[in-house]
Protein backbone atom coordinates (compact mmCIF):
# COMPACT_ATOMS: atom_id res chain seq x y z
CA UNK A 1 0.00 0.00 0.00
CA UNK A 2 1.30 3.52 -0.83
CA UNK A 3 -0.10 6.97 0.60
CA UNK A 4 -0.33 10.28 -1.06
CA UNK A 5 -1.42 14.00 0.11
CA UNK A 6 -4.04 12.16 2.65
CA UNK A 7 -5.24 9.23 0.67
CA UNK A 8 -4.56 5.47 1.30
CA UNK A 9 -3.40 3.79 -1.99
CA UNK A 10 -4.58 -0.16 -1.59
CA UNK A 11 -3.96 -1.21 -5.25
CA UNK A 12 -2.14 0.45 -8.47
CA UNK A 13 -3.68 3.25 -10.14
CA UNK A 14 -3.49 5.93 -12.35
CA UNK A 15 -2.37 8.86 -10.55
CA UNK A 16 -2.92 13.03 -11.29
CA UNK A 17 -0.21 14.70 -9.34
CA UNK A 18 -0.59 18.54 -9.93
CA UNK A 19 -3.37 20.51 -10.25
CA UNK A 20 -4.71 23.23 -12.59
CA UNK A 21 -2.94 23.31 -16.15
CA UNK A 22 -0.03 21.59 -13.89
CA UNK A 23 -1.65 18.73 -13.29
CA UNK A 24 -0.24 15.57 -14.87
CA UNK A 25 -1.62 12.03 -14.88
CA UNK A 26 0.85 9.09 -14.57
CA UNK A 27 -0.17 5.98 -15.22
CA UNK A 28 -0.90 3.13 -12.98
CA UNK A 29 2.88 1.37 -13.95
CA UNK A 30 4.24 4.03 -11.31
CA UNK A 31 3.62 1.83 -8.49
CA UNK A 32 6.74 -0.48 -10.12
CA UNK A 33 9.05 2.25 -9.85
CA UNK A 34 10.45 3.17 -6.48
CA UNK A 35 12.36 5.84 -7.74
CA UNK A 36 9.73 7.79 -9.64
CA UNK A 37 7.20 6.88 -6.51
CA UNK A 38 10.12 8.72 -4.43
CA UNK A 39 9.98 11.60 -6.93
CA UNK A 40 6.57 12.45 -6.59
CA UNK A 41 6.17 11.94 -2.86
CA UNK A 42 4.12 8.49 -3.28
CA UNK A 43 5.02 6.73 0.24
CA UNK A 44 4.77 3.06 1.25
CA UNK A 45 2.52 2.98 3.51
CA UNK A 46 1.76 0.35 6.85
CA UNK A 47 -0.85 0.04 8.61
CA UNK A 48 -0.91 -1.45 12.54
CA UNK A 49 -3.81 -2.35 15.25
CA UNK A 50 -3.88 -3.98 18.11
CA UNK A 51 -5.39 -7.85 17.84
CA UNK A 52 -9.16 -7.56 16.97
CA UNK A 53 -9.11 -10.63 18.93
CA UNK A 54 -9.08 -8.57 22.26
CA UNK A 55 -9.44 -5.07 21.28
CA UNK A 56 -11.90 -3.36 19.16
CA UNK A 57 -10.64 -0.90 16.40
CA UNK A 58 -10.28 2.34 17.99
CA UNK A 59 -9.15 6.16 16.91
CA UNK A 60 -6.75 6.35 13.55
CA UNK A 61 -3.85 8.09 13.53
CA UNK A 62 -1.56 8.60 11.52
CA UNK A 63 2.84 9.62 10.90
CA UNK A 64 3.81 11.15 7.93
CA UNK A 65 7.04 12.26 8.77
CA UNK A 66 9.16 9.15 8.06
CA UNK A 67 9.83 7.52 4.70
CA UNK A 68 7.16 5.17 5.34
CA UNK A 69 3.53 6.73 5.99
CA UNK A 70 2.56 4.52 9.61
CA UNK A 71 -1.19 4.44 9.90
CA UNK A 72 -2.60 3.01 13.64
CA UNK A 73 -5.51 2.29 15.29
CA UNK A 74 -5.56 2.56 18.95
CA UNK A 75 -7.52 -0.43 20.63
CA UNK A 76 -9.37 -0.86 23.46
CA UNK A 77 -9.84 -3.87 25.36
CA UNK A 78 -12.47 -6.35 25.53
CA UNK A 79 -14.14 -7.00 28.48
CA UNK A 80 -12.57 -9.70 29.66
CA UNK A 81 -15.76 -11.76 30.55
CA UNK A 82 -16.78 -11.74 27.12
CA UNK A 83 -12.89 -12.55 26.39
CA UNK A 84 -13.11 -15.80 28.69
CA UNK A 85 -16.52 -16.84 27.41
CA UNK A 86 -15.09 -17.03 23.71
CA UNK A 87 -12.86 -18.97 25.28
CA UNK A 88 -14.56 -21.43 27.08
CA UNK A 89 -16.69 -22.03 23.78
CA UNK A 90 -13.12 -22.46 21.96
CA UNK A 91 -12.44 -24.87 24.36
CA UNK A 92 -15.24 -26.91 24.05
CA UNK A 93 -15.18 -27.41 20.46
CA UNK A 94 -11.69 -28.61 20.94
CA UNK A 95 -12.72 -31.78 23.36
CA UNK A 96 -15.72 -32.32 21.50
CA UNK A 97 -13.66 -32.59 18.21
CA UNK A 98 -11.24 -35.06 19.92
CA UNK A 99 -14.01 -36.78 21.59
CA UNK A 100 -15.65 -37.52 18.26
CA UNK A 101 -12.73 -39.26 17.16
CA UNK A 102 -13.59 -42.03 19.56
CA UNK A 103 -17.06 -42.15 20.31
CA UNK A 104 -17.22 -45.26 18.59
CA UNK A 105 -15.70 -47.11 20.31
CA UNK A 106 -18.55 -46.99 23.22
CA UNK A 107 -21.02 -47.37 20.76
CA UNK A 108 -19.63 -50.77 19.67
CA UNK A 109 -18.81 -51.89 23.28
CA UNK A 110 -22.81 -51.23 24.14
CA UNK A 111 -23.92 -53.62 21.47
CA UNK A 112 -24.57 -56.87 22.22
CA UNK A 113 -21.04 -59.04 21.40
CA UNK A 114 -19.27 -55.73 21.52
CA UNK A 115 -15.59 -55.50 21.89
CA UNK A 116 -14.61 -53.53 24.84
CA UNK A 117 -13.15 -49.77 24.84
CA UNK A 118 -9.35 -50.36 24.45
CA UNK A 119 -7.25 -49.43 27.88
CA UNK A 120 -5.38 -46.83 25.55
CA UNK A 121 -8.31 -45.31 24.56
CA UNK A 122 -9.98 -45.13 28.08
CA UNK A 123 -6.91 -43.60 29.69
CA UNK A 124 -7.09 -40.90 26.86
CA UNK A 125 -10.50 -40.14 27.42
CA UNK A 126 -10.44 -39.49 30.78
CA UNK A 127 -7.16 -38.15 30.11
CA UNK A 128 -9.11 -34.92 27.79
CA UNK A 129 -12.30 -34.64 30.62
CA UNK A 130 -9.30 -34.08 33.43
CA UNK A 131 -7.54 -31.40 31.24
CA UNK A 132 -11.02 -30.05 30.09
CA UNK A 133 -11.89 -29.23 33.64
CA UNK A 134 -8.44 -28.02 34.69
CA UNK A 135 -8.47 -25.71 31.74
CA UNK A 136 -11.85 -24.54 32.40
CA UNK A 137 -10.27 -23.49 35.90
CA UNK A 138 -7.43 -21.98 34.60
CA UNK A 139 -9.34 -19.80 32.57
CA UNK A 140 -12.01 -18.57 35.04
CA UNK A 141 -8.50 -17.44 37.01
CA UNK A 142 -7.27 -15.26 33.99
CA UNK A 143 -7.79 -11.49 35.76
CA UNK A 144 -6.07 -9.57 32.99
CA UNK A 145 -5.94 -9.23 29.45
CA UNK A 146 -1.87 -9.82 29.84
CA UNK A 147 -2.89 -13.18 31.50
CA UNK A 148 -5.12 -14.28 28.76
CA UNK A 149 -2.66 -13.47 25.83
CA UNK A 150 0.13 -15.21 27.52
CA UNK A 151 -2.45 -18.86 27.88
CA UNK A 152 -3.24 -18.43 24.56
CA UNK A 153 0.14 -17.66 23.50
CA UNK A 154 2.38 -19.73 26.21
CA UNK A 155 6.32 -20.36 25.06
CA UNK A 156 7.49 -23.91 24.52
CA UNK A 157 10.22 -25.72 23.04
CA UNK A 158 10.11 -28.21 20.79
CA UNK A 159 13.05 -30.30 20.18
CA UNK A 160 12.99 -33.28 17.59
CA UNK A 161 15.06 -35.47 15.80
CA UNK A 162 17.25 -34.22 12.61
CA UNK A 163 15.80 -35.87 9.42
CA UNK A 164 18.08 -37.42 6.74
CA UNK A 165 17.10 -37.87 3.65
CA UNK A 166 17.41 -39.70 0.74
CA UNK A 167 19.43 -38.39 -2.67
CA UNK A 168 15.86 -37.05 -4.02
CA UNK A 169 15.25 -35.51 -0.93
CA UNK A 170 12.40 -37.83 0.64
CA UNK A 171 12.62 -38.79 3.92
CA UNK A 172 14.67 -41.50 4.67
CA UNK A 173 15.15 -41.99 8.60
CA UNK A 174 15.57 -39.90 11.78
CA UNK A 175 18.90 -39.05 12.63
CA UNK A 176 19.99 -41.60 15.63
CA UNK A 177 21.71 -38.75 18.29
CA UNK A 178 21.34 -35.11 16.48
CA UNK A 179 18.26 -33.37 17.62
CA UNK A 180 17.33 -29.96 16.82
CA UNK A 181 15.13 -26.89 18.95
CA UNK A 182 12.43 -24.78 17.82
CA UNK A 183 10.43 -22.22 19.96
CA UNK A 184 6.90 -22.03 19.93
CA UNK A 185 3.44 -20.76 21.33
CA UNK A 186 0.90 -22.76 21.84
CA UNK A 187 -2.87 -21.63 22.39
CA UNK A 188 -3.79 -23.85 25.53
CA UNK A 189 -7.08 -23.72 24.87
CA UNK A 190 -6.46 -26.34 22.17
CA UNK A 191 -3.26 -28.27 23.83
CA UNK A 192 -4.59 -31.45 25.13
CA UNK A 193 -3.06 -34.87 25.61
CA UNK A 194 -2.26 -36.91 21.90
CA UNK A 195 -4.20 -39.91 20.70
CA UNK A 196 -2.59 -43.02 21.10
CA UNK A 197 -2.74 -43.02 17.52
CA UNK A 198 -1.10 -40.20 16.78
CA UNK A 199 2.96 -40.54 17.28
CA UNK A 200 5.28 -37.92 16.24
CA UNK A 201 8.35 -40.22 15.42
CA UNK A 202 10.19 -37.15 15.71
CA UNK A 203 9.40 -35.58 18.59
CA UNK A 204 11.87 -35.69 21.32
CA UNK A 205 9.99 -33.33 23.94
CA UNK A 206 7.56 -30.68 24.19
CA UNK A 207 8.14 -28.15 26.86
CA UNK A 208 6.81 -25.13 28.43
CA UNK A 209 9.10 -22.37 29.07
Amino acid sequence: MWYYDSQIIRTPKAMVIGSGDAAITHPKGIFNNSATLTELGIKPYTETESAPRYYTRGAYSVDTSGDTVEGTYAGTAKPLADIRAMMLTELKEAIDSRMSRIDWYWVRASKSGGTAVPSAIATYSAALYTEYAAKKTEIAALDTLAKVIEYENRAYTQVDKVKTLNADGSFKEYHASDTTSIAREIKMVRHYTTHPDDVDAGLVSLTAD
